[in-house]
């Protein structure tokens, strides 16, 4: 049997390598490696995938997020509401933007933004909401669009853990990222859709608003030296669009492979006492970037020492909510309490989940899960 893995890139890239060898022997044979023509190939793909009118690449998915805050023109103090189980980089670009994170808890069950607290976090100062689509699968895009039309607020969807992922808004079958008014993934490689390297996007439907991303990835300039506006440096390199321009073709076959992945996993695991497999959404899918147990009555850390012993990766994402971390210590309340977070950190276990898994992979991992809870 294969080596357990969190994520299997190297065999991944075995069965792709023919197609991706050519890919990047192209990049490397015209040397145009900044803004080359595999560029432009991955944006039209990808907004011919996403059926979305703009997709404007850039280096990372800390950069998308951060660039569509910019497009915004949100003003210092204006606040953005947003998770508090999330990674940092969620928080962090509206923090290094001087805006005000304003983090709220999760619903337990998907681990994506409890709506309701949503509603009562909005002040005369909130310009913005950011959903992570944590794990796989939407946050409730309904409810959340209809809260910041009633509101006049923006959306920017963070689609780092769900591309390619369909959701069911006004009875129409959409792709995550092209609901709110931006959205931004993350190209990162252990991603659904991942390079080989660093990179990111942000997409739209809205004509100014990608005109003005485009110019403020490229300096705040779209003619060459002359700039109309404060922007950063932050472009998709050639090589990762090619890498990504192949994978782009697989991206459906991929999420299958992970969705077959999970649904051994839910049969095997169901029945457990003290264990809680994934929860779906009903408007949602659910891609599976990460296959997320909740371990009952305090087992989670014997569980993964048990996973460890027995040569079973497992990570924990993530063991301390945004709201009690240090760097946000000055935007929020010293004794606010987001109780549903604050229990997920002590829950969450996820197993490896990735494109390549067997079915041996598998039955050795729920056989060593079922014997953990039978001692």
């Amino acid at each position: 049997m294969k080596q357990h893995r969190m994520v299997d890139l190297k065999s991944q890239y075995r069965r792709l390598q023919p197609e991706l060898d050519k890919a990047m022997a192209e990049v490397l044979e015209h040397t145009a490696f900044i803004n080359g023509p595999a560029v432009k190939s991955f944006q039209k793909n990808l907004e011919d995938y996403l059926n979305v009118k703009h997709v404007i690449p850039c280096a990372n998915g800390t950069d998308a997020l951060q660039i569509a805050l910019m497009a915004l023109d949100l003003q210092p103090g204006d606040e953005v509401i947003t998770s508090t189980f999330t990674f940092i980089a969620t928080v962090e670009v509206i923090a290094l933007l001087r805006l005000k994170p304003v983090l709220v808890d999760v619903n337990p069950n998907t681990f994506t933004l409890l709506t309701e607290q949503v509603e009562q976090a909005i002040t005369s100062k909130t310009k913005a909401i950011i959903p992570v689509h944590l794990f796989g699968q939407g946050a409730d895009m309904n409810a959340l669009m209809s809260i910041a039309e009633d509101n006049n607020l923006y959306i920017v969807e963070d689609t780092a853990q769900a591309i390619g992922c369909d959701y069911m808004h006004k009875g129409i079958t959409t792709k995550l990222g092209t609901i709110g008014n931006i959205g931004c993934t993350s190209f990162f490689p252990s991603k659904n859709l991942g390079c080989f390297g660093d990179g990111g996007a942000c997409f739209t439907n809205n004509d100014q608003l990608a005109e003005k991303m485009r110019m403020i990835i490229n300096h705040g300039s779209k003619q060459k030296y002359y700039h109309e506006v404060i922007g950063v440096n932050s472009r998709l390199d050639t090589l990762q669009a090619a890498v990504l321009d192949v994978k782009l073709k697989q991206l459906d076959d991929f999420n299958f492979r992970r969705q077959d992945a999970a649904s051994y996993y839910d049969k095997e695991l169901s029945d457990i006492d003290g264990l809680e497999i994934p929860k779906r959404d009903k408007h949602s899918k659910h891609i599976f970037h990460q296959y997320t147990l909740k371990i009952k009555d305090g087992k989670r850390d014997e569980l993964q020492a048990f996973l460890k012993e027995n040569n079973i990766p497992s990570m924990v994402y993530y063991p301390v909510s945004l709201h009690q971390q240090e760097a946000f210590s000055s935007y929020q309340d010293a004794n606010k309490s987001l109780p549903n977070s604050e229990a997920l950190s002590h829950e969450v276990l996820s197993l490896p989940m990735h494109t390549e898994m067997t079915e041996e992979q598998l039955q050795d991992i729920t056989l060593t899960i079922k014997s953990f809870f039978k001692q």
